[in-house]
């Protein structure tokens, strides 16, 4: 028995983005609104603990109407609908061997339940794909990231309805049969488990229109989980040599102190975060979500035909994202921090990003190994990065810092494999600066590649190169081994 001393020569590197954060063209070539299309950017200053991300019957009405006086940066994106092939090439020199994006589900389905397809949306993906493999680069495409479209809303209040399924199954059909000779791999939906901590975002469902809105949210994760079963069968049929993931926001729980209650609490959430993954890679809902439900007085439609089909299609791999780990307490008392949609208490032994995110390295080793075991199916990391504030210093952008936290993710990812887990690739979340998914400014900035343009959508969209676009081009070419 051989093990891996360093990233396998097949490794994926590359980077990861979503189209409602980069594409713009909101109104173009036919395409339908999305539910990233309402969510406003809020100053920091104007912010509160809220989540902004939720959306009220009464602010979409103001919004449609034109009487809600707001800035959507997500309508505008870094305009890549119109850059792709500039930005691709920059993706090339950097040698990517990956590169994760999601296809706009109302670019192909202006309303999300149309019969017949957008020819216009069907054929940019075309040309996008097809640059993409000019360059030798693999695309690996999320059926849906946070896209919903603004007419299952309408219609059916989003996710929490079961015609939504065979509305998306369709899609997923459409886009399989049409890109079959372009696109490996593919997951389904992006980050699954945000749709029970943000609705809107996850699902498309506007909780002030349901009676019982958290039952709603998991009602809608089955049918979304049923959705991802479904396509993966049609995935098989169409392309058999093709490989389905799911993706997991994965939100590593360690427990506060050493206190058994701590403990206790922590498993806990760790199973809850750890539930998605178990239902997607084992085909049954576990036993603890089933405890959970029966706790909060939530009884689900589920039909024996869900279930069955829910065992028969698992995912091929799982993929995820890791941005930081959380802290667990029964008692939780001392200074709390800002994570993404997640506050958790400060850990002492972390330091934090601009934006509050706990910079947890060794924490990425611990959770590769975690699924590993749980699971032994191949695992991809499709988002880790560092959301930071860049400065622009006579053209250029010095951020030692954004190569720091890389390369020490990266480093104990490489530890991992030589522990023994089966790594498929790693994705930098935003090889490009894009949109933020949770605040919706530019300032928080991710790339390798800055891009020229404020919260407010100034300025020239030029494309400047950082110097971690260098490193990331050095760690590639050598395959990790230089670290």
């Amino acid at each position: 028995m051989t093990m891996l001393h360093g990233f396998k020569d097949s490794f994926l590197w590359g980077g990861a983005t979503a189209a409602n954060q980069i594409e713009g063209a909101y109104d173009y070539d036919g395409k339908g609104m999305s539910a990233a299309d309402f969510v406003e950017y809020v100053p920091k200053e104007q912010r509160t603990g809220d989540n902004n991300m939720e959306m009220t019957s009464e602010k979409i009405k103001a919004i449609l109407s034109g009487e809600y006086e707001g800035r959507f940066p997500k309508r505008d994106g870094i305009d890549f609908y119109h850059t792709y092939k500039e930005d691709i090439k920059l993706f090339a020199e950097m040698g990517f061997k990956a590169f994760r994006m999601s296809i706009h589900w109302s670019r192909i389905f202006p309303k999300g339940f149309e019969e017949e397809p957008n020819e216009a949306g069907l054929a940019f993906y075309d040309d996008v794909f097809d640059t993409l493999l000019s360059y030798n680069i693999e695309p690996v495409v999320t059926l849906s990231h946070y896209e919903t479209p603004f007419g299952l809303t309408e219609k059916y209040n989003g996710w929490v309805d079961r015609n939504v399924i065979d509305h998306f199954v369709h899609y997923a059909e459409t886009v399989f049969t049409r890109y079959k000779d372009k696109v490996k791999y593919w997951m389904t939906f992006n980050e699954i488990n945000i749709i029970n901590i943000s609705p809107y975002t996850g699902g498309g469902i506007i909780s002030d229109r349901e009676t019982n809105p958290l039952k709603a949210s998991y009602q809608a994760l089955h049918h979304q989980f049923v959705a991802s079963s479904l396509a993966t069968k049609k995935l098989k049929q169409i392309i058999p040599n093709a490989q389905m993931g799911c993706m997991l926001a994965r939100m590593k729980h360690y427990p506060y102190t050493c206190n058994p209650e701590d403990v206790l609490k922590a498993q806990h959430e760790d199973q809850m975060n750890l539930m998605y993954t178990d239902v997607h890679a084992l085909g049954e809902y576990p036993n603890f979500y089933k405890k959970f439900l029966a706790d909060n007085d939530i009884t689900l439609d589920i039909t024996d035909a869900d279930l069955a089909i829910i065992k028969q299609y698992t995912v091929d791999y799982i993929s995820f994202s890791y941005y930081m780990s959380l802290l667990s307490s029964t008692s939780p008392e001392g200074e709390t921090t800002q994570g993404n949609l997640m506050n958790s208490l400060k850990n002492p032994y972390l330091e934090a990003s601009d934006w509050g995110w706990q910079i947890d390295p060794i924490g990425l080793r611990i959770v590769l190994n975690e699924l590993w075991d749980r699971y032994k199916k191949p695992l991809f990391i499709v988002e880790n990065g560092l959301g930071a504030k860049d400065i622009v210093e006579n053209g250029q952008i010095h951020d030692n810092y954004r190569i720091d936290y890389l390369e020490k993710h990266i480093t104990e990812a490489k530890k991992a494999v030589q522990d023994g887990v089966d790594l498929m690739g790693y994705l930098a979340w935003g090889p490009i600066d894009l949109i933020s998914m949770s605040t919706s400014e530019m300032t928080k900035r991710y790339g390798f590649i800055y891009v020229d343009q404020d919260d407010y959508g100034n300025g020239s969209k030029k494309r400047i190169k950082k110097d971690s676009f260098e490193w990331y081009k050095h760690l590639i070419n050598t395959n990790g081994k230089e670290l």
